[in-house]
């Protein structure tokens, strides 16, 4: 009987464990509060290449990351063959980043500030070839979420944003759903400051090509993190788990 209640109580403990990992959350624009850092791309002049961004860049406070871009990370490259159907090469990025700590690869195509006439809030950061290559950021401390201005798009679900820690791990992916500029953020569940890096690239075909603009980023208090539910059937579990403790109880005192 002993032996149960522990097995049950073990069950209990994993279960709750489970529903509090953290995920990620898709979110919009407006869960980034006024705190949050906010990297419009006006802040450096068109044509600058790879611009690295200090807090008092774009008016971080303490504590604030440095903010840096490349084409991807080490350990990624472009997909010789791409394995997403209608996806341009140079913006279809395939491999893991390597660890042991998320880096830019400096032999990636390099991304650049320029305009943009399909966008309201030009400049914007592309990569290479112009509105058709991958872009990788980099923050200097991790952060609990992320968002972006992406478009011009012409196609839904052809373009993502993907989130990986500081080992070179991922974290999550949110798509694009509909087609012009679109907000693209994600944060985690728990507000746990994970994001180290965000990469910009390609899922499938995107005709127009594409850009980044209004990069938004923050930890737990500039950024609203949605409440977590916990799964049903983790839900269902912890049901059954409280059941069979309780007929242990009722056993224990019928004996």
């Amino acid at each position: 009987m002993k032996t149960l209640k522990k097995l049950l109580c073990l069950t209990l403990l994993a279960t709750l464990a489970s529903a509090s990992q953290a995920a990620i959350v898709r979110i919009s624009e407006g869960a980034f509060t006024a705190a949050a850092g906010l990297i419009t791309f006006s802040e450096f002049p068109v044509n600058s290449v790879n611009p690295t961004y200090a807090p008092t860049d774009y008016g971080g406070g303490a504590g604030a990351p440095t903010v840096t871009f490349d084409g991807y990370f080490k350990g990624q490259s472009l997909a010789a063959i791409c394995p997403f159907p209608g996806a341009a090469g140079t913006g279809c990025v395939v491999g893991n980043p390597s660890g042991p700590t998320l880096a830019l690869d400096p032999d990636s195509p390099q991304t650049f500030i320029t305009t943009d006439s399909a966008n309201p809030t030009s400049p914007v950061l592309t990569g290479t070839p112009r509105f058709n290559g991958a872009i990788a950021i980099l923050f200097s401390t991790d952060q609990a979420g992320v968002g972006l201005d992406g478009g011009f798009f012409d196609a839904a679900g052809g373009t993502a944003i993907t989130a990986f820690a500081r080992d070179g791990s991922l974290i999550g992916q949110v798509v694009n759903l509909g087609t012009g500029i679109e907000f693209l953020g994600l944060v985690t569940s728990d507000g746990a400051a994970q994001i180290a890096g965000l990469l910009f690239s390609l899922v499938g075909s995107e005709p127009a090509g594409f850009g980044i603009d209004n990069l938004r980023f923050g930890l737990a208090g500039q950024v609203v993190v949605p409440g977590e539910v916990p799964e049903p059937t983790s839900l269902a579990l912890l049901a059954l788990g409280i059941a069979g403790l309780a007929g242990v109880t009722r056993r224990r005192i019928a004996a």
